[in-house]
């Protein structure tokens, strides 16, 4: 992965270089082949020290995973409600969201698997977050309706829903970085497009 790792700042100091040693090994040696050692050596700590922390690597790893959706959901609120068009704002939401973990996901020789093992170990963080990014979109939605800022083509949250399952299929399909970004960069293109208020 990429040298920007989540946000860990929601952790105490122990546990974030913790978190951090693992998403170095985790990037390095793939999820299956990392083990407790690997991240114990990795933090500066003995493994029984680990074990104060963190019961398992799949503990770890669903941290890993909370902290992701905890930031992306500020991410993209922020986004959201920054300055600039309908169409700035939803590319900068969809580019927040993936952020830096989608670089390092899809720049990473073992990202491929990590996103796979994601979807089996974390799959009730993954289901949760996805909702809570959904929630996001809708409340966003249905407000700069409200302000005749953009028009619904259905309702807020079945876009909400839509936007977050095609943002959830890019990363899960596209083969490298730079085809990702330049899928979401279009996926708010036509999106910002549709979305645009009529002018009477």
């Amino acid at each position: 992965m990429t040298n920007a790792p989540p946000d860990f700042e929601s952790v105490d100091p122990r546990q974030q270089a913790i978190l951090d040693a693992a998403w170095h090994v985790f990037a390095a040696y793939g999820v299956r082949k990392t083990s407790m050692d690997d991240i114990a050596q990795r933090a500066g700590m003995s493994r029984p020290a680990l074990y104060v922390h963190y019961r398992n690597k799949n503990d770890i790893f669903r941290s890993l995973v909370q902290i992701y959706y905890d930031t992306a959901v500020a991410a993209v609120t922020a986004g959201l409600n920054g300055d600039g068009s309908i169409h700035d704002r939803i590319e900068r939401a969809f580019l927040a969201q993936g952020g830096d973990t989608a670089e390092a996901m899809l720049t990473s020789p073992h990202g491929r698997e990590i996103l796979e093992d994601g979807s089996a170990a974390a799959a009730d963080i993954i289901a949760t977050g996805e909702t809570r990014l959904t929630a996001v979109y809708a409340d966003w939605l249905t407000r700069e309706a409200g302000r005749k800022s953009l028009r619904l083509t259905g309702g807020a949250g079945d876009i909400a829903a839509t936007i977050t399952a095609a943002l959830k299929g890019i990363k899960s399909t596209a083969p490298d970085y730079p085809t990702y970004r330049r899928q979401v960069i279009e996926l708010a293109r036509l999106c910002g497009a549709a979305l645009h208020p009529l002018t009477r």
